[in-house]
C-alpha cells in the first residue's frame, strides 16, 4: 500500500530532523521524506496535525510469555500491546519454558511472530544451556536461527570460569552478552536494601549485590575484548562504575527500565505488589543518579521491561508475589513524562526508545541497521504518530497486555499512540 502521512512533526533524534513535513511509502519503506514523489497517488492519506511522528519505538526488554507462560501473556496479546504502545521493534529474553537454548525454539518463535504482522521480534538466545550455568549453548546455530545477542535473562552465573569462556567465546564472533549484573548470593532478596524494606520486615538486596557483579564483569570485558550489554542498571554506585568503564574505553552498553526511572521503593507503600520488580526499587539518590546518566548518555537505553503477570501470582503477600510489571503500552509515556520532569530535551529523551536502543543492537539488526530507530528515505517504513499532549491515567482496563499490573497504576501520563505502521503498514490505530 502507498500512502502519505503529512501535517506531522516528524522528529528523528538519530539525524537531528525536527519540522513539519510529509513522509511517502511504498513498498514497506520510506520513499520519500519532506517531498511528495511526482505522479505519487496514495492509497490512504494520514493526517497527523497536531501529533509527532517518531521512528517505530525499540524496546530492548520484553517477556512475552510465549512458549510455556501462556496463562500470564500471549504471544499475540503482547505484541498487540507492544505496536498500541508505538513499539515497532523489541528483544525478549531466553528465559521462556522451554529455554531458548536450541534453534528450532527460536525459530518457531520467530515464525509465529511473523504471521501476526505487528511488531519485529529480536529474541536473545540462552548463554547456557537452560540456563543453568554450566555449558555454554551453540552460540553459531543460534545466531543462525535469529538470535541477536545471548543472555542468562535473571539467573546469576554462580561459576566465573563459565561466564568468562562464555564472553571469549562471544568475543570470538562478535557477539553480544546481556547480562543483569547481580550476585547470585546477595541477589537473593525481595525489595531495596534500606530504610523501608527494614521497617516493613523484607528481605533486602544490597547495592552490593550489583556492584559485585560489576566489577566482575568488567574485569572479564577486560581480559577478552567482549562486548557486553548490561541490563537494568538500579544504583547510584553501579552508575558510577559504569562510567568509570565506559571513559576507560571498555566495550559496554547499559539499559534502565522505567520502573528504576521513575520510581521509588517507596512505591512499595504498605506491601503493594504492584511494586514487586525485578531489579527491586532503590531510594531517590540512586533514581536521579540513573536519570543523570541517561540524560547524559551513559546509560543507553531506556526499557519497558515488560513482564506481564497475572493475578494469582500477584495478588499474594509482597515477599511471595511474582516480581515484574506490564510496561510495553508505557515506554513512551514514562519517557515524555521524564523529559518533562527532569527538563531533558525531547530528542535526548526519545534517543534513549529509539536510535540509542538501536544502537545497541548493531551489526546484529543485519540489513535493517541502517534503519531501525530511525526515520530515512529508503529505510523501513516503522513509524509512531502520536499525540504528546493527550494525557491518560494508567489503568487496567485501558491496558491491551494480558498483563495489568503496573506500579503506575492510577498515574496520569503525556502521549498517547495514535497510530503505529510496521513496514509500511498500519499495525495499530487508535
Amino acid at each position: 500500500m502507498k500512502m502519505l502521512i503529512q501535517n506531522g512533526r516528524v522528529m528523528d533524534p538519530a539525524t537531528g530532523l525536527d519540522k513539519v513535513c510529509s513522509i511517502a511509502l511504498a513498498a514497506g519503506r520510506i520513499i520519500a521524506l519532506d517531498r511528495v514523489p511526482e505522479g505519487f497517488a496514495p492509497a490512504r492519506v494520514i493526517d497527523a496535525g497536531g501529533c509527532l511522528v517518531l521512528p517505530g519505538l525499540v524496546d530492548l526488554a520484553a517477556r512475552l510469555r510465549e512458549p510455556g507462560y501462556e496463562h500470564e501473556g500471549m504471544l499475540a496479546s503482547e505484541m498487540a500491546a507492544a505496536v498500541a504502545g508505538g513499539v515497532t521493534s523489541l528483544v525478549c529474553p531466553p528465559d521462556t519454558d522451554p529455554v531458548l537454548d536450541e534453534p528450532g525454539l527460536v525459530e518457531m518463535l520467530k515464525f509465529r511472530a511473523e504471521k501476526l504482522h505487528q511488531a519485529r521480534l529480536f529474541p536473545l538466545g540462552a548463554l547456557t544451556r537452560g540456563l543453568k550455568g554450566e555449558v555454554l549453548t551453540e552460540m553459531v546455530e543460534l545466531t543462525e536461527s535469529g538470535c541477536i545477542g545471548f543472555g542468562q535473562a535473571e539467573v546469576p552465573m554462580a561459576r566465573t570460569q563459565v561466564l568468562q569462556r562464555a564472553l571469549q567465546y562471544a568475543a570470538t564472533f562478535g557477539y553480544t552478552a546481556w547480562l543483569r549484573p547481580v550476585d547470585m548470593y546477595l541477589g537473593g532478596g525481595v525489595a531495596a536494601s534500606g530504610a523501608i524494606a527494614m521497617r516493613l520486615g523484607l528481605s533486602g538486596v544490597p547495592v552490593a549485590a550489583e556492584t559485585i557483579a560489576l566489577q566482575a564483569i568488567f574485569d572479564l570485558v577486560r581480559a577478552s575484548g567482549a562486548h557486553v550489554h548490561l541490563c537494568r542498571l538500579s544504583s547510584r554506585a553501579g552508575v558510577e562504575l559504569l562510567r568509570a568503564a565506559k571513559a576507560e574505553g571498555l566495550h559496554v552498553s547499559a539499559d534502565v527500565s522505567i520502573n528504576s526511572l521513575m520510581l521509588t521503593d517507596e512505591a512499595i507503600g504498605y506491601f503493594d505488589s504492584r511494586a514487586r520488580v525485578t531489579p527491586p526499587l532503590r531510594q531517590e539518590r540512586d533514581r536521579a543518579a540513573l536519570s543523570d546518566a541517561l540524560a547524559d548518555g551513559t546509560i543507553d537505553a531506556l526499557v519497558s521491561d515488560h513482564a506481564p503477570v497475572d493475578e494469582d501470582a500477584k495478588m499474594l503477600p509482597f515477599g511471595e508475589a511474582e516480581p515484574g510489571a506490564t510496561g510495553l503500552e508505557l515506554l513512551l509515556p514514562v519517557a515524555l513524562a521524564w523529559a518533562a520532569k527532569e527538563r531533558v530535551p525531547l530528542p535526548r529523551a526519545l534517543a534513549a526508545i529509539t536510535a540509542g536502543a538501536a544502537g545497541v543492537l548493531g551489526p546484529a539488526l543485519g540489513t535493517l541497521q541502517a534503519s531501525v530507530g530511525r526515520i530515512v528515505e529508503g529505510g523501513v517504513g516503522d513509524l509512531c504518530i502520536v499525540q504528546p499532549d493527550a494525557r491518560f491515567e494508567v489503568s487496567r482496563a485501558g491496558l491491551v497486555s494480558q498483563g495489568k499490573y503496573t506500579p503506575f497504576e492510577g498515574q496520569t501520563l503525556p502521549g498517547r499512540v495514535r497510530c503505529t505502521l510496521v513496514g509500511g503498514q498500519v499495525a495499530f490505530e487508535r
